[in-house]
């Protein structure tokens, strides 16, 4: 690669969570879209380092979250594999494409989903507009939620990714490309008590997104809590409220 003095040493300081070394490249005039032999920025760098510090300073000084390198990973799709939360917020300022793929064709709620990493997909359903594209499909023919039954556990916090997904709007019996819905894998696998939460989410009472809606007098009711405003005619066109699973307290 072409890079000049100032461009290596941001790309060495962002690999090697220099937050000062970023600091000093930056103020001598390195392009902060500068890339290595793998086509990585130094924000690609930091994100894949998880160091949010350099981070920072390359988003104020204007690098680009939806840079790919060779294996078309982005600092923002980086988020997803590895759950980190404070770096998925240090990028959201830059303005991160929500709907940028990775090579398998997923956006980044997809790996969070299948790693088990819960922060991580409330996080990104609640501070971003990822819900819009809670089912999207991969070239693996899987949803998000298909991976979190499919390549998860089963266990405890695969079942709260399934619950989390499920309260976004996503749909519970939305098949695979061979024809196999999330309760049929969970079933296969055993995973009795997901397999439980998939079979309530498309039962009697539900709606098209899995919500247990009942009106009592002028509340509304959604998964045992009651709102006082109504729900809109429709899921697809307009927000619900936010649900007790999305709205835990930010950390400071």
């Amino acid at each position: 690669m072409n890079l000049n003095p100032a461009e290596r040493r941001l790309l060495d300081a962002a690999a090697r969570r220099d937050a000062a070394g970023v600091r000093d490249a930056i103020d001598e005039g390195a392009r902060v879209e500068s890339r290595d032999e793998e086509l990585r920025t130094p924000l690609l760098l930091a994100s894949l380092g998880s160091h949010v510090e350099a981070a920072t300073l390359l988003v104020a000084a204007g690098a680009n979250p939806d840079a790919q390198d060779r294996r078309e990973d982005s600092a923002w799709l980086v988020t997803g594999v590895s759950g980190s939360v404070p770096m998925m917020r240090a990028l959201l300022p830059a303005g991160p494409d929500l709907k940028l793929r990775n090579r398998f064709g997923g956006i980044s709620l997809i790996p969070a989903c299948e790693r088990g990493h819960v922060d991580y997909v409330r996080a990104v359903l609640r501070e971003t507009a990822m819900v819009a594209d809670v089912d999207h499909v991969n070239r693996l023919g899987w949803t998000a939620l298909l991976e979190a039954v499919i390549l998860g556990d089963g266990g405890r916090t695969h079942q709260e990714i399934v619950e989390l997904l499920l309260t976004a709007g996503a749909t519970a019996d939305l098949p695979d490309a061979d024809g196999v819905t999330p309760l049929a894998h969970a079933e296969r696998r055993g995973f009795d008590a997901m397999a439980a939460l998939l079979r309530a989410a498309t039962g009697p009472g539900r709606d098209r997104v899995g919500r247990h809606i009942s009106r009592i007098g002028s509340s509304v009711w959604i998964n045992g809590l009651a709102y006082a405003e109504q729900l809109p005619p429709s899921p697809e066109l307009s927000p619900s409220p936010l649900p007790p699973c999305l709205r835990r307290s930010r950390p400071a």
